[in-house]
């Protein structure tokens, strides 16, 4: 006969300092979170300790990091507060209006003008006490089909220091929910007078110098692939590690970059920037959200979800690419390196 554990001596409550401590990484940020003192946590992640015998978090100049086994009992732990918080909203139901919940969000920079400025208005209006966090994800891998280049938001979401996570997902594994919010696909942009916008063909898109958004530095992305199906190649004479810097580092040199359609939409006109066709057909790819399955049940997750579902719906057909062939590609081709 297993051995039961009397829950009756267990504080449950220590299952919330554990996830506080795990998002915040700070006893001192997890304390101003729970409104508690800093002393009063490290008590708790004293009888922490003693319960699950296990250091759980290990103390660094800059915070705490989590011990192996306290990233194991992230993903289980949340799922049992998350079940709670099911249960007591009940009582509780999420009201927009009276809200002063905090949701941390994830995702590539090029991919947050899809639903950020839509949301932030829906927010003004209908949640004015509702916060975001909203934090850069980039995959870490070379952009080569089958690297699981979005482990690590998948980490997140299962500790969740994630809320939910929006990118180019591809295969969406089955503890999460997922969910297609648009189809995108890239545009080239130029400073105004370069000479590939006056005459935008492949020979002069391949004399020109280009600039790849990768976080590795790897230059080589799905453009390249692309070439080398016509037999052509492309000098990249720069990476930099977000498109926004791409944009503002374009607006001032020679150099092309491929970036998101909607992206280029909205801010290539601030930067000063053309936006011009690409002389190939590039790939297409699915901007999805992606959260833990048990998330749903969160009627204030559930009600942000729709929010930027509603935020997220792709404008009118004349922002899309006119013509050229539709090709789906791997979340790992259809992230940076581009």
């Amino acid at each position: 006969m297993l051995h039961e554990i009397d829950l009756s001596r267990a504080d449950l409550n220590l299952l919330v300092l554990f996830e506080t401590v795990l998002r915040e990484r700070h006893v001192g940020r997890a304390a101003t979170r729970l409104h508690l003192s800093a002393s009063a946590v490290s008590h708790g992640l004293g009888r922490l300790r003693r319960l699950l015998k296990d250091p759980v978090f290990l103390r660094t100049p800059k915070g705490v990091v989590p011990t192996a086994r306290a990233m194991e009992l992230a993903a289980p732990v949340a799922d049992v507060l998350a079940g709670a918080r099911s249960i007591l909203a009940t009582s509780t139901p999420f009201d927009p209006r009276t809200s002063t919940r905090e949701f941390t969000l994830g995702a590539p920079d090029g991919a947050s003008t899809a639903f950020l400025l839509p949301l932030l208005t829906r927010l003004r209006v209908e949640a004015p006490g509702v916060n975001l966090r909203l934090r850069q994800l980039l995959p870490p891998g070379d952009g080569r089909a089958g690297v699981p280049s979005w482990e690590p938001a998948c980490a997140e979401l299962d500790s969740r220091t994630l809320d939910l996570a929006i990118g180019p997902f591809d295969a969406v594994p089955a503890r999460f929910a997922s969910e297609t919010l648009r189809e995108e696909d890239f545009v080239i942009v130029s400073r105004r007078g370069h000479r590939f916008a006056r005459a935008p063909v492949l020979d002069s898109y391949c004399a020109a110098s280009h600039l790849v958004v990768s976080q590795t530095g790897d230059a080589r992305g799905f453009v390249d692939r692309a070439l080398a199906g016509l037999g052509r190649i492309r000098r990249v004479a720069l990476t930099v590690p977000s498109f926004f810097m791409a944009l503002s580092i374009v607006a001032e040199t020679d150099l092309l970059a491929a970036v998101p359609r909607s992206f280029a939409r909205v801010h290539g006109p601030r930067a000063g920037l053309v936006v011009i066709e690409p002389p190939l057909s590039l790939p297409r790819f699915q901007l999805r959200m992606i959260l833990p399955a048990g998330g749903l049940t969160d009627a204030g997750l559930a009600w942000l979800c729709s929010a930027i579902r509603q935020g997220s719906a792709p404008r009118e057909a004349a922002t899309r690419r006119p013509s050229g062939p539709k090709r789906q590609v791997s979340a790992a081709t259809s992230a940076p390196p581009r």
